[in-house]
């Protein structure tokens, strides 16, 4: 038998007392291992050491005891874990590297000592070595995700493994930020649902957590910040006045969603939900969110400083940054205007923002701890664009900030995030702006369509993040794969020189391909960048458009003869950098109005070489519509090879329609002339239009076949790992086309996008016959399943297989949807009423009804794979949001033609017809010191004869028995008292139904579900 050492930090005493324990309540491999740490060790490196203790047990059915000191006399093999500084390391003669290494770094390393094996797993600091010890797992085959761990059905015999490895972190912040305001996303998590995100972000090598906060408007305003003075203050942190806010619940109007009571959900949904208005459980009383009493409104913000302290100072434990903020400029809500101009402040003034942000910073410095502070540009400056006036007004804001910090003492960094980088005319115009120990972050632009930031190359010196997308609202309702997208965003944002690499999402357990692809990105690349170690240059930007939208007619033209110049244009533009060589130059700019029809629509100015050359033109008042305006412009000196040309917004968009660049040198009696056919194509000896700075180029995604091949093998189990990789590696990611109706060239059919909220059905024209091959994928993925083997794997196979089952039925019922319109649309038309009526009941009644049924398996499908609060997100948005939508008020017409209630087959039904289930939405794997344990079992589709939950301590060979207790509905809930957990724990819970036995997890109890109570 091998016997394994592991060695961390702890006092020398106990490694002078303990003994290497024989235990294993598991069957088999029962081999002695032994876990040694240094009496130098900090609480997290103590983690580390539980850590490997915990998943060595998972995997091997061994539990190993943690011992300390510094003496590696043992006899057998050793694993020594500890930070670099530690002496147990420093003992270890032919380790090379240990010393090198840097905060968060790692290396994992096997060396030769005395005809035996040393696993070394050294960090640079106890957070490299918190990493190290995860990265030691992933070697023993675990897998981690932001909704939990996935460990191997089949435990293994241990051995030793010969590894040579470093751990570097290519960017310093690496980490997620889920976005409030749907369901779906952290609007509907816990303490517990935090808790639970923050100790999987360490696993993941992650570091970093923020949240952005919605003003007041018609979305907002959201609880995580309070805005008020310093006066309002206790001394506690709780303020003494505040303002309606909220998160959603399923009682909001919002998005789309419309308030409807759980109890009333349809196919078996409202047994998921212990309560009608639905929602995190500060959010409880606070219904209708705008019109609660003012005690209520103060409550809900100091219910939510007491959270954010909690949740945070756990985050603090475990070495993750925190991040949170508000829009900019500051949006001050109605009540604290109010209040403002009673005691005789002027609200508007630039002071008076100052001092709101003092009373901010302060209640936050005495709420809880906090890394960063960031202010959000408004949404519209990626749609829309921005003014001068819009400029000016953030510029001062922020300004006003970083005073405010400064007074106050603010403990965190400030900075900047947005929907853009920066204002359109010049994205890194903050970089100039703002002192240097600031931040600048953005996410990526058109919901993550467009690639990332190319901005951030122009920004040096300082902190700059870049926010891929996880996922897209627009199709927020249905999966998607993005694991070849991370890689290519994670690849530019290295070459853009970033040091933060985040992610924006909303949902966890149905992202967990995409949320591990961009983990891993942010530490290894070499093996799939194809320019890993290639920074991006800075001058390649030149000659690109600045932004603008490209339009097209047919009408002719007066005033040339070259229409078709006249007839393509360019609008919403900032501006051209255009590659010449330098001299002085004639430059002609051609416009037309191809659009209004009267003065006053279209106002903007030119700058040529940042000089204004036009001061306001509006093309109808100068010409007309559809007539050539040439402005020539002489002596134009480019001196650095770039022509730069601005256009000023007055009144709506800017628009051009050509240009010629000219210069002749009489010394070599030389001519260059270059002509460019703005917003068209080469004509003549015009060039097409040069593409926007923003514009992707490359491709969107980068190979990812081997990342699904190791994902399929963790998650499913080696025997169909190869066919399920190449399976998802061929779905994921596209050739992806944004327009502004939502249409998309995916691999993965995405029969989802934005219609009156995030989530709706894109009614599809198409019969169902010419394009159900487009989901041939999933009988592929059926006909896999027989070849899956152990209970853990044949339940994340079904969970992938059902969400496929279930985009299906979503892009058939898009088809039925467009079949249903079709033939009400006859109907209407109809002058009779009994023509009407009749003609209803033949055509339009059963199409209804193939809705209906299509209807119940799309939600069947998607009950069948909740087990986390964004899935449960994912039925509010069916069940009050589009079947309000596009069944209950067609419904009703149709009914009113018919002069009769509706069939019960042509009206949902209240009943599941899935498979029976057992899920706990939020599963925490550690627990703070004096933590209790609370689970919320929910059961669907069968009634329970009993239901226990069973725990006990690792290495022990009995369990205890809880009784779980029914809350209301499907949802039950059992709880383990602090006093009951007196060290690392497993569980189970087990229900008995008519159905049979159902289990969570589902391995149980080979391998339970596992909590680490931290040091």
């Amino acid at each position: 038998m091998h016997r394994l050492i592991i060695l961390f930090s702890v006092p020398f005493f106990l490694f002078a007392s303990c003994h290497i324990k024989q235990s294993s309540p598991a069957e088999g491999n029962r081999d002695s291992v032994a876990i040694i740490i240094s009496p130098e060790a900090d609480n997290q490196e103590k983690l580390a050491a539980k850590e490997v203790r915990r998943y060595i047990y998972l995997r091997t059915g061994t539990l190993p005891e943690i011992q300390a000191g510094d003496d590696l006399t043992a006899k057998g093999n050793l694993i020594l874990i500890a930070n670099k500084d530690h002496s147990i390391i420093k003992g270890i003669n032919s380790l090379s590297g240990a010393a090198s290494l840097k905060d968060q770094q790692y290396i994992l390393k096997t060396v030769s000592d005395n005809n035996r094996k040393i696993l070394v797993i050294a960090g640079g600091d106890s957070i490299g070595t918190l990493y190290g010890s995860y990265k030691f797992a992933e070697h023993l085959g675990v897998r981690f995700y932001l909704h939990g761990d996935v460990v191997p059905d089949e435990q293994q015999k241990f051995s030793l493994p010969d590894v040579n490895e470093t751990g570097k972190p290519l960017f310093e912040l690496r980490g997620i930020h889920p976005f409030h305001d749907f369901p779906e996303g952290p609007d509907w998590w816990n303490l517990d649902d935090y808790k639970a995100v923050f100790a999987q972000l360490p696993k993941l090598r992650m570091n970093f957590f923020s949240l952005h906060t919605y003003p007041q408007s018609w979305v907002g305003p959201e609880p995580l910040v309070w805005i008020g003075l310093e006066d309002d203050i206790a001394q506690n942190g709780n303020v003494k006045s505040a303002y309606p806010s909220r998160h959603m619940t399923t009682m909001t109007n919002q998005w789309g969603y419309r308030p409807v009571e759980t109890s009333f959900y349809y196919f078996g949904a409202a047994d998921i939900f212990e309560r009608d208005d639905y929602g995190t459980d500060y959010m409880i009383g606070v219904n209708p969110w705008n019109k609660a009493p003012a005690e209520t409104q103060t409550k809900l913000f100091n219910d939510m400083g007491k959270f954010l302290g909690d949740a945070f100072s756990f985050a603090k434990a475990l070495g993750i940054k925190t991040c949170i903020g508000t829009e900019t400029p500051l949006t001050i809500p109605t009540a604290v205007k109010k209040r403002l101009l009673e005691k005789g402040i002027d609200p508007n003034s630039e002071q008076t923002v100052q001092k709101l942000y003092e009373g901010m910073f302060a209640r936050i410095k005495k709420t809880h701890p906090l890394d960063y502070y960031w202010f959000w540009t408004p949404e519209d400056w990626t749609w829309g664009g921005n003014t001068k006036e819009d400029l000016d007004k953030t510029v001062a804001d922020l300004q006003a900030a970083v005073k405010a910090a400064k007074n106050v003492g603010a403990p965190f960094t400030l900075g900047t995030c947005g929907w853009v980088l920066g204002p359109r005319s010049d994205r890194s115009m903050f970089d100039r702006l703002l002192p240097k120990d600031m931040f600048m972050s953005c996410i990526s632009r058109d919901v993550g369509i467009a690639q990332a930031e190319k901005g951030f190359i122009d920004i040096n010196g300082r902190p700059k993040w870049s926010i891929p997308w996880l996922e897209d609202d627009p199709a927020i309702l249905i999966p998607q794969l993005w694991a070849g997208r991370m890689r290519k965003d994670a690849a530019d944002s290295l070459a853009y020189g970033c040091t933060g690499l985040m992610g924006i999402h909303w949902r966890t357990k149905v992202l967990s391909p995409n949320v591990s692809a961009l983990a891993y990105a942010a530490w290894e690349q070499a093996a799939w960048n194809p320019n890993f170690n290639q920074p991006f240059k800075p001058q390649q930007i030149s000659d690109r458009r600045l932004g603008g939208l490209i339009s097209t007619f047919t009408e002719p033209v007066s005033d040339t003869n070259d229409d078709a110049i006249y007839q393509d244009v360019i609008y919403d533009l900032d501006g051209y950098l255009i590659k010449v060589p330098s001299g002085v130059y004639k430059v002609t700019l051609q416009f037309n109005e191809p659009h209004y029809n009267e003065t006053g629509k279209r106002i903007f100015g030119v700058k040529l070489q940042g000089q204004t050359v036009i001061e306001s033109l509006d093309m109808y008042q100068k010409a007309g519509k559809n007539k050539a305006i040439d402005y020539t412009f002489e002596n134009v000196n480019i001196s650095d090879g770039v022509l730069k040309i601005d256009f000023i917004r007055i009144v709506e968009f800017p628009c051009i329609a050509g240009m010629v660049i000219e210069r002749k040198d009489a010394a070599t009696n030389t001519t260059f002339v270059r002509k460019i056919n703005c917003g068209g194509t080469s004509y003549k000896d015009y060039e097409p239009d040069l593409p926007s700075i923003e514009e992707p180029t490359g491709p969107r995604d980068l190979p990812c076949s081997d990342f699904y091949l190791d994902w399929a093998k963790a998650n499913f189990g080696p025997q169909a790992a190869e066919q399920i990789g190449k399976l998802f590696a061929r779905l994921d990611g596209g050739n992806v086309i944004f327009s502004h109706s939502g249409s998309y060239n995916a691999n993965l059919p995405r029969p989802s996008t934005w219609i009156d909220g995030p989530g709706g059905i894109k009614k599809d024209n198409r019969p169902w016959s010419q394009i159900q091959n487009e989901y041939a994928f999933v009988n592929e993925m059926e006909a896999l399943r027989t070849r899956i083997i152990g209970a853990g794997n044949i339940e994340q196979f079904d969970y992938w297989l059902n969400n496929f089952r279930y985009i299906r039925e979503v892009g058939r019922f898009a088809c039925l949807l467009s079949e249903y319109d079709a033939v009400m649309e006859k109907v209407r038309k109809m002058d009779d009423a009994d023509e009407k009526k009749k003609l209803a009941e033949e055509t339009a009644l059963p199409v209804r009804k193939q809705l209906i049924k299509c209807l119940e398996n799309a939600n069947r499908y998607l009950l069948e794979t909740v087990g986390s609060p964004g899935e449960m997100g994912n039925v509010c948005n069916w069940q009050s949001h589009l079947i309000p939508m596009y069944i209950t008020t067609p419904g009703n017409e149709l009914a009113q033609i018919l002069g009769r209630a509706l069939p019960a087959d042509a009206v949902p039904s209240k009943s599941y017809s899935g498979t029976a289930r057992l899920f706990v939405p939020t599963v925490r794997t550690s627990l703070a010191k004096g933590e209790f344990l609370l689970l919320k079992p929910i059961i669907l589709g069968a009634k329970p004869e009993s239901a226990d939950l069973y725990f006990r301590s690792l290495g022990e060979k009995n369990f205890q028995k809880i009784t779980l207790s029914h809350i209301n509905r499907g949802v039950y809930s059992a709880v383990i008292p602090a006093d009951k957990i007196r060290g690392d724990f497993e569980y189970y819970v087990k229900v008995s139904t008519d159905k049979g036995d159902l289990l969570f997890p589902a391995s149980a109890p080979e391998i339970c579900q596992s909590v680490v109570l931290m040091p």
